[in-house]
Order: C-alpha cells, then sequence, then structure tokens
C-alpha cells in the first residue's frame, strides 16, 4: 500500500488529502491545531461536474515524529510559494531517504529550496490546474475543471492509476517547465480577480476586468517567446488565442467562451483570500516572474508591473479596494 503524507492542510492540501482517502490511499496530514480541529469530522468533496465523496479524517502526523516512524512514500507538500522556505526545516523530520516529495505550488521556482535542502530526495513539480473553494468547514469544492499534472520520473509513473480519480484527475508531464508557464497565463486572472473584489465568474463577465487580464497575458506570451517556451494547452482554446478571446465584446465573449465561464459563481481566487485575511500573496511568483522574465529577455512588461504595485498597496491595507472595470483600466495605464 502506497503511504501519503500532505503538509499544508488548507484549500488544496485538504482537497488532496481527501481525494488521496477517497481512492483508498493511506494518508496523514501535517496540519496546524485549527485546522485539525476543522477535519476531525471528516471531509466533503465536490465538483463543478457532480462528482462527490464523504471520507473519514485523516491520520494527523505530529510536527516532529517519533525515531522509528515510518517515513511516507510521497509527501505532498501543498503550501503557499510564500510559506515554503519556513516550511523546508520541518519537512526534514518527516522524509525517509526514498520518500518523494511533489512541490503543488502556482508560479515558477518554489521547489528550488526543497532541491536544495533534500538533494538525495526525489523533488518533483506538480501543477493544480483546478480551483479549490471550502463552502463549510471540512467541505472542499473543486470549482473548475482542470488536472492535477506531475512532473513525469521513472519513479512515479505507475502513480497516476493508483490515484486519479473523477474528482482528482491525475496526470504525468515531461514538459513541466511549459506546463507551469501555461499555468501562470492563467493564474494572471488571480491579482485581476483580488483588486476587483468580485466573484470570477461574475469578474470574467465585465470586458474591462478581461482587458487587464489579456493585456497581462500578452506580456507573458511576449516573454515565453522570446525564451523559445511552447506552452501547451490547458483550455479549450491555444493559449495565444487566449488574449484575442478575452478583448471581445461581452455579447461575443459569453456566446465563445461558455468554459471559461463554467465556474463556481461563488469561486473566488486565492490572492484574494490571502489579501482578505490579512496574509502575505504570491504577487511575485506570478506576475512577478512575468516582470523578471521580461527584464532578463528585454521585453517591456508595464501592465503586470502596475498590477505587482496595486497589489502590494492591498496587502498593506488588508482589504481588496474593489477597483471597478474603468478604475482598474486607469490603473494600469490602459485607457
Amino acid at each position: 500500500m502506497i503511504s501519503h503524507r500532505v503538509f499544508g492542510a488548507g484549500l488544496i492540501g485538504g482537497f488532496v488529502a481527501g481525494a488521496l482517502l477517497k481512492r483508498g490511499q493511506t494518508v496523514s496530514v501535517v496540519a496546524r491545531p485549527q485546522v485539525r480541529k476543522k477535519l476531525e469530522g471528516g471531509l466533503l468533496l465536490t465538483d463543478l461536474e457532480g462528482h462527490q465523496a464523504r471520507v473519514p479524517s485523516p491520520d494527523f502526523a505530529p510536527q516532529a515524529p517519533a525515531p522509528g516512524d515510518r517515513a511516507p512514500d510521497y509527501l505532498w507538500l501543498t503550501v503557499k510559494c510564500t510559506s515554503v522556505i519556513d516550511a523546508v526545516p520541518d519537512l526534514e523530520r518527516h522524509l525517509g531517504p526514498g520518500t518523494v516529495l511533489i512541490c503543488c505550488q502556482n508560479g515558477l521556482g518554489s521547489e528550488g529550496p526543497v532541491k536544495a535542502a533534500f538533494p538525495g530526495n526525489t523533488v518533483l513539480r506538480g501543477m493544480v490546474a483546478f480551483n479549490v473553494a471550502e463552502p463549510a468547514p471540512g467541505h472542499f469544492h473543486r470549482g473548475s475543471g482542470g488536472s492535477l499534472i506531475i512532473e513525469a520520473d521513472p519513479g512515479v509513473s505507475e502513480l497516476p492509476a493508483a490515484v486519479s480519480s473523477g474528482l482528482m484527475p491525475v496526470e504525468l508531464s515531461t514538459e513541466m517547465d511549459a506546463v507551469l508557464w501555461a499555468k501562470l497565463q492563467l493564474n494572471l486572472v488571480n491579482a485581476v480577480n483580488a483588486l476587483s473584489d468580485v466573484p470570477v465568474r461574475e469578474m470574467l463577465g465585465q470586458r474591462g476586468y478581461r482587458r487587464v487580464f489579456a493585456a497581462c497575458m500578452r506580456e507573458l506570451l511576449a516573454v515565453t517567446g522570446a525564451l523559445g517556451v511552447a506552452l501547451p494547452r490547458l483550455t479549450a482554446l491555444p493559449p495565444t488565442w487566449l488574449p484575442r478571446l478575452l478583448s471581445q465584446p461581452d455579447w461575443l465573449f459569453t456566446q465563445i467562451a461558455k468554459s471559461m465561464l463554467e465556474v463556481d459563481p461563488t469561486v473566488r481566487t486565492s490572492m484574494w483570500w490571502d489579501i482578505s485575511q490579512g496574509k502575505a500573496t504570491e504577487i511575485d511568483y506570478l506576475n512577478g516572474n512575468v516582470v523578471a522574465a521580461g527584464r532578463r529577455n528585454g521585453i517591456p512588461t508595464p501592465v503586470n508591473e502596475h498590477i505587482i504595485r496595486l497589489v502590494k498597496a492591498a496587502e498593506s491595507e488588508h482589504h481588496s479596494p474593489g477597483l471597478s472595470p474603468e478604475r482598474l483600466l486607469q490603473e494600469t495605464g490602459l485607457d
């Protein structure tokens, strides 16, 4: 029996733990006391496609396992990018020489500190292409489509067959850099949503917000073009078509982009939640990566730079500014 340990039981960690339990895997979770209390009654998993599962509470691993405790076969690191470095000292207590670490963070490069700290372990990147919300304590809802994509490695070739399900499709990729850039293109919506202070579906229904999102995408595509990175398709349309689609009038967008609007009407992005809870956002790992790569390659990225400034201001004030589409266009220099 494969054993898994999920390190961090937030939205993604809670959903992953529940989906693994649903597949009959041996699962333990490393979580803070308040999170443990919330999950003690079991987990409810649902998704946009109608899948549903109730699973018992996972076992909770101690922060410092006793000597001789069996290390997991897989350790899923599901903390945010901003918490990876702080997690490294604690991770060491949960690893054995054969433990495979799967880093499930947004953006690019957050797995670097883990690889540097544990050169003897296999460290793989994971990309969660779907959105997870928590409508009630212990209820994790996958509010959009997409798979969990894991960096291909000979040691994990049988993992998808063991853990994949309708609730959490799992696949492997040999082109993880390109996959992460493609996910980053979609994740550029996070900041726009955080600044708008409305649910994602409502936000996508307004052309002004979509124009800002599209402008951020165009800068990323210019950067990846300079890098020679061919982005894989993670949506129904090729990545290069998305900015044009987003820029269409509302009536046309709603006709041809139905799949983009197949999002739970209450879903907001993790960046909105971070700002509303007074936490540091992942803006430096998302839009910040576009800006940094643009500077290295002589590609201007003014819209993403404006977005970073606005998000950092919202971080300092601990709430979303609730910018209208017109105001956000002005603030980003697009109108």
